[in-house]
């Protein structure tokens, strides 16, 4: 038994696990940045797949029989190869999840014109993940993409509230909302995202419905525990939170208050021994 791992290369996906603690209070998490080695947004698919697989096992190590890759771009590049090559091999009895599935799974229920669009990083959006599994569950859905790389920066610069991030925000959905005139749905495909929804709200037309992922990837979560008591028997509930970075803890403590909502005390982990 042990506690359920959270997986991202940097900050992002603390925003999915605030959502996760929110709908499953009673279990305990973990939650590991590979902050030293972010971002992984541009970076090929072998290093991602061998970074993420690095921090897979290491909450492996640490207890976890379920790990949430709580990163699209780690869900994009590492999640399917994990699945089906990997853990058959270092653990057949332990599970890997990612934040694609769930958010495609609900994007065709949403959609009135089934025109969507995607704005995420470079890596998630050149590894076509949105399209192919959108595809899959609802073939009839039109998919537009973007690619955002100066959000990122924003956001882990704290300048995301600032007026000079409008000029960024405006310019993107410029962009994706030119490709066509009856998206009505826009999925926030970087879990950084959500902290520019107010700004992004601002800048969009009346009528376009913004998807951020932690709450569907909350709800998913729930549903999968449901569906799966031998998991769920496995998992530890006291309720409690550890924080784990591969980078500075003091730096780490401070941006995650941002992304988390609350202050944290988190570890180092050192990347080069994972």
């Amino acid at each position: 038994m042990g506690p359920i791992g959270v997986f991202d290369s940097g900050y992002g996906g603390l925003t999915v696990l605030k959502e996760i603690v929110a709908e499953l209070p009673q279990y305990d998490y973990i939650y590991l940045g590979d902050n030293a080695r972010a971002p992984y947004g541009n970076r090929g698919f072998d290093t991602i797949h061998t970074y993420t697989l690095q921090c897979v096992k290491k909450l492996f190590d640490m207890g976890c029989p379920l790990v949430v890759l709580a990163c699209n771009t780690a869900s994009a590049k590492a999640l399917r190869t994990i699945q089906q090559k990997d853990l058959p091999h270092i653990a057949p009895d332990k599970r890997v999840l990612g934040v694609i599935r769930p958010t495609t799974e609900m994007v065709g229920t949403i959609t009135q014109s089934n025109e969507v669009a995607i704005l995420a990083t470079n890596g998630t959006v050149s590894s076509q993940s949105y399209p192919i599994e959108i595809a899959k569950f609802f073939p009839d859905v039109k998919v537009f993409q973007q690619a955002c790389p100066m959000w990122v920066p924003l956001i882990e610069n704290n300048e995301h509230e600032n007026e000079g991030a409008d000029y960024f925000v405006k310019e993107y959905l410029d962009k994706i909302l030119s490709q066509s005139n009856n998206i009505d749905t826009l999925v926030l495909a970087c879990t950084h995202y959500p902290l520019l929804l107010r700004k992004i709200k601002q800048h969009l037309p009346a009528g376009i419905t913004v998807l951020a992922q932690g709450k569907i990837v909350a709800r998913s979560l729930k549903d999968y525990l449901h569906r799966h008591p031998e998991m769920e028997q496995r998992l530890t509930k006291t309720g409690t939170r550890s924080f784990n970075t591969t980078d500075d803890p003091g730096i780490f403590d401070q941006m995650a208050e941002i992304f988390f909502g609350q202050k944290v005390a988190s570890a180092k982990i050192d990347a080069d021994h994972l």
